[in-house]
């Protein structure tokens, strides 16, 4: 048995125990988000057309990921229209800003390893950047719509009647801490991701314009700072969505019990 399978069972068993059924649910989202990857990089591989593939495959895996890791069907419509609303606002800003910045395909520490292979497979490498820098922005957006929406839900169910306007206050003091953890993970992901890149750069003297110009590092940070805007655009959505569907579920509620009364 390899380590990778080890650590999948153990990953399995965890969820289970600390998520229960829910847990159980986001582990199979997490694997049937590996197979939609694998997928898309196989149809990609096959010449299909790659901005088609991306607006089937972005509610797709926002399905799986939200959806899946959910057990409030409240939470999970709310969610859902907030990022995939925040994902089309995001892949305009990702499609402006990789052809500005040009850094796509592949740089020369690439080089040595592809010797007496093909760097021109027909395949168009800013759409695959493209591609690459949306569904990786993905998870953090699904995952500060559920957070912002698991919240404010909570704090309607605790306080029934509370104003639209107060729970947009809440949502607000939500977005703050959301906020704040996302974009310490997203950073620390890369940082972690990146640690080896980095001291290769130092070990080679790399000048800070050379490390700024450089394709691996340039890539890395724009779906950094593209996934810090999914984030910052999804805190308000969610409480706006949320906050709005909420009151008017209310004014429902209220007018029928006027109804029945009479």
């Amino acid at each position: 048995m390899s380590t990778l399978t080890t650590l999948i069972i153990v990953l399995a068993i965890l969820m289970a125990i600390v998520g229960g059924e829910t847990g159980i649910r986001s582990f199979f989202s997490v694997l049937i988000n590996t197979i939609l990857l694998i997928l898309v990089a196989m149809l990609i591989s096959w010449g299909i057309n790659i901005p088609i593939l991306i607006l089937i495959f972005i509610p797709l895996k926002l399905v799986t990921i939200i959806y899946l890791g959910t057990h409030d069907y409240t939470v999970a419509k709310n969610s859902f229209y907030s990022s995939f609303l925040v994902c089309l606002i995001v892949s305009v800003i990702i499609l402006a800003f990789q052809w500005m910045a040009q850094a796509a395909g592949l740089g020369p520490e690439a080089g040595e390893v592809l010797v007496g292979l093909s760097q021109m497979p027909g395949l168009s490498y800013p759409m695959i950047a493209v591609a690459v820098a949306i569904f990786s922005a993905l998870g953090a957006i699904a995952e500060a719509a559920v957070a912002m929406s698991s919240g404010l839900l909570e704090i309607k169910k605790h306080n029934p009647e509370i104003s639209r306007k107060n729970l947009m206050i809440s949502g607000n003091a939500i977005g703050n801490d959301v906020l704040g953890t996302s974009m310490n993970t997203i950073l620390f992901g890369m940082f972690g991701s990146f640690l080896s890149l980095f001291l290769w750069y130092f070990r080679l003297h790399y000048s800070l314009g050379e490390v700024l110009n450089e394709k691996l590092f340039v890539n890395e940070a724009l779906i950094i700072l593209y996934s810090l805007i999914g984030v910052i655009l999804t805190v308000p959505l969610s409480t706006f969505f949320l906050s709005r569907g909420m009151s008017d579920h209310n004014e429902v509620k209220n007018e029928s019990r006027k109804s029945n009364t009479n």
